[in-house]
């Protein structure tokens, strides 16, 4: 079955967790009723929950979707011979890894065939937690898909996404995110051909703006940069492919339709994306290097006030002003683990070994900074205000200890000597001499 809407950029809404409404036929939307006994054009009525009916309102995510046929319509699901590559998780390790980008797949592979699994902190089932994966596609998905053990948030590194979701249409480019909602239907489609990225999976609170606390009500991620698609639906009696991952296993099964018919929508449980050129990055102006948090896009909260399951963080380019201080990420132990990625350039703490499509982990506890011949270059620079450019690096922290897939801990991309960045940083102590 053809999935691909056209070639038209598709149109979008503006804003971050707002009560968005949608058609693609006038009228389409019921007035005054979410579920009327009978709905304009004969559609049926679905609401599409993401939280509990009972959390306080303003935690509630929900969309009522106005379809051709409802989701029920489907036939009994089975396990699929496929399943996601990358095998089970390993035994935990408190060692530091890094990894060489992954290779692009010579043998056709879509989207959801291009999953690695590179290390996780609990079982999909679990209510909280988080999967991490890299992707390599190098052609369109003729099937459809969802996630029901979690919301999904795409990194790209190479290649642009067509998201072909039941709410409408996102194109999403490298320097650009989006979020997929758990349980959403979609289908990604390849306009370069190839694409390779990173992708989290949070089995936890959906993901939300973080708090500003102290930096008041500007600054960050602004909520009028986020953007959430307008309603594009598909009449369709062909035979497709439907996928789901229940609890971590993929299962299939035939429909005699296109699942994405939503013809109008309203709510707030959307998919959307971001541009990462627009974060509004914060820093000293006087001494010191701030804490990371301060490059925070978005969160996912725990149950322990102000520790994260999941936050999303970037490192922009950004002016370095700080004076008489170690400019680069200081060297450091801390309670989060730490899986970084690298969208574009360089990252400031390294001076070789991480490159686009690579990834680190930086466990609980585990120490670690910038590699030697960074700190060495720190501490002999002039401190004239510098510029960072052409550079994307981010993070996902989470607050739970990631285990490495096996797949993670065998693969040749996995760098044997990662330690040794740090084996050359000499001793510099001098007990007669203050100043040094």
């Amino acid at each position: 079955m053809d999935l691909d809407p056209g070639t038209a950029a598709p149109r979008y809404q503006s804003g971050f967790g707002n009560e968005f409404s949608s058609e693609a036929l006038p009228g389409a939307l019921p007035a005054g009723r979410n579920s009327p006994q009978k709905a304009p054009y004969g559609l049926y009525a679905e609401q599409f929950s993401g939280t509990a009916f009972t959390v306080p309102r303003s935690e509630a995510r929900r969309t009522w979707l106005y379809r051709i046929r409802p989701s029920a319509l489907h036939p009994r699901f089975e396990p699929l011979a496929r399943q996601v590559q990358g095998g089970p998780l390993a035994e935990p390790t408190p060692n530091r890894l890094r990894w060489d980008p992954l290779p692009m797949s010579t043998a056709p592979t879509d989207f959801l065939d291009g999953w690695v699994v590179m290390a996780a902190n609990a079982p999909a089932d679990a209510p909280s937690g988080t999967s991490l994966y890299h992707y390599a596609a190098n052609r369109d998905m003729t099937r459809v898909f969802y996630n029901a053990d979690g919301e999904l948030l795409l990194v790209p590194e190479q290649g642009r996404l067509r998201l072909l979701t039941e709410l409408g249409v996102l194109d999403i480019e490298p320097l650009e995110i989006a979020v997929i909602p758990r349980g959403l239907k979609f289908s990604v489609a390849l306009p370069d051909g190839n694409a390779r990225g990173y992708l989290a999976e949070n089995h936890g609170a959906p993901l939300r703006l973080p708090d500003l606390g102290p930096i008041g009500s500007n600054g960050l991620a602004n909520p009028r940069d986020f953007l959430a698609p307008v309603a594009h639906y598909q009449d369709s009696s062909a035979p497709v492919a439907l996928v789901q991952k229940f609890l971590g296993r993929l299962w299939g099964c035939e429909l005699q339709h296109s699942p994405l018919d939503v013809v109008a929508w309203h709510g707030n449980n959307v998919p959307y994306k971001y541009d990462l050129r627009l974060f509004n990055t914060l820093g000293t102006v006087s001494y010191d290097h701030p804490d990371p948090s301060i490059f925070t896009v978005l969160t996912s909260p725990s149950s322990v006030h102000g520790m994260a399951n999941m936050d999303f963080v970037i490192f922009p380019p950004r002016w370095m002003v700080a004076d008489n201080t170690f400019r680069p990420p200081w060297f450091h132990r801390n309670l989060m683990n730490e899986y970084m990625g690298l969208i574009q350039g360089a990252y400031d703490a390294k001076a070789e070994g991480f490159v686009p499509g690579g990834a680190s982990l930086h466990s609980c506890m585990s120490a670690h900074g910038p590699d030697a011949e960074t700190c060495a270059r720190a501490v002999a620079a002039e401190l004239a205000p510098v510029r960072i450019e052409q550079t994307m690096a981010f993070m996902f922290e989470t607050s739970q200890v990631l285990r490495p897939s096996r797949h993670a801990l065998a693969c040749e991309q996995l760098q044997q000597r990662y330690d040794a960045c740090w084996a050359s940083l000499p001793s510099t102590f001098n007990p007669n001499r203050r100043d040094a």
